[in-house]
């Protein structure tokens, strides 16, 4: 069997949607181009390292990792003994874009000014939630508990698609700050039953928001650099952190592993070291002040001073601690006198 061929079986049998068995198929005609006429037992992790270095560094990572992905289903199947795209290959990560959060909400605001009545209350929602633009889109007006103050974030919107959140931690529950309620509240009336309607009452497109609204707001604020739309997220992170919102907090509210955010946010949340330290010495010194209270002294009674007469000690009985009810002797029927 060929890699070609085994890619063909694999995309068959796999179960995904159909966004991500075209996107793994996309990546994997990137190895099937180069490798596809190679019978499996004569790929060398020699040939996969000479060939992932033929492909865009943007798409490198992802292309090995879906090459991977069949092999290691060909090991399981036993069609070969190990994989030729793991042994040998080393497949770091690519490099993460510059995230360049908003340096005030003054910046924001500039921005929102010049975005609508509609999208600039989003932007500022957005920057005060830390929801991904996916989530923002597909709001609907029933996901917001005013009685509660939060936000429930269910699904998503993407490339077209309405779709429930990918993982147990991304359906939450995010707190609404005063920021977010009062964009809220700068909100037309609309029958639409999205929170963030586009002009015809439908899902807002990413890339036409991106490109129609959203770069020529912040040229017009004189923003530079100009940020993409998800730099909002970024924005709350390093915002909440500041203030000396925890890790944990943090990744509760935007939906993401603890990991993820000391990875990407760490150095942010040292900034309120002295917070940290502040509440540490505070409890410090209440636990110090509660090991040295004891209760104030108090006079005992002295016996010779009793008014009453004590007890003779023979009027004193013994009590069973063990007492149980005494049992009765019952009759049998048989033996009962009239």
């Amino acid at each position: 069997m060929t890699l070609g061929e085994l890619v063909d079986e694999y995309l068959e049998m796999h179960q995904a949607e159909l966004v991500t068995i075209a996107k793994l198929r996309w990546l994997l005609g990137k190895a099937t181009a180069a490798l596809g006429d190679v019978r499996l037992a004569e790929l060398s992790p020699r040939d996969v390292y000479a060939w992932r270095l033929t492909i865009p560094e943007g798409h490198r990572f992802e292309a090995t990792q879906a090459l991977r992905q069949v092999l290691n289903r060909a090991v399981v199947w036993g069609l070969i003994e190990d994989n030729p795209a793991k042994r040998g290959v080393p497949n770091p990560g690519r490099r993460s874009k510059e995230k360049r959060p908003f340096d005030s909400w003054q910046q924001i605001e500039l921005i929102a000014e010049r975005l609508g009545p509609v999208y600039g209350p989003m932007v500022v929602f957005a920057a005060a939630t830390g929801l991904r633009p996916s989530e923002l889109f597909a709001l609907e007006q029933r996901d917001v508990d005013r009685a509660l103050g939060v936000v429930y974030v269910r699904r998503a919107y993407a490339n077209g698609r309405l779709k429930l959140t990918k993982t147990r931690l991304s359906t939450r529950a995010v707190p609404l700050q005063a920021l977010a309620l009062e964009a809220l509240d700068h909100l037309p009336p609309s029958r639409s039953s999205l929170l963030f309607p586009n002009s015809r009452g439908g899902h807002i497109d990413f890339r036409s928001f991106g490109r129609r609204h959203w770069k020529p707001a912040q040229t017009k604020a004189g923003i530079d650099p100009v940020r993409h739309l998800y730099d909002l997220r970024h924005t709350y992170a390093t915002f909440a952190l500041r203030a000396g919102v925890s890790v944990f907090a943090v990744s509760r509210f935007m939906g993401s592993s603890i990991a993820m955010i000391d990875r990407h946010y760490g150095h942010l949340a040292r900034d309120s070291r002295e917070h940290a330290v502040s509440l540490l010495d505070a409890l410090a010194i209440e636990r110090a002040v509660d090991a040295g209270w004891t209760s104030p002294p108090t006079l005992a009674t002295p016996l010779t001073n009793r008014v009453s007469k004590p007890r003779r000690a023979g009027l004193r009985k013994p009590m069973d601690v063990r007492w149980t009810p005494r049992r009765a002797a019952i009759i049998p029927f048989a033996n009962k006198r009239t």
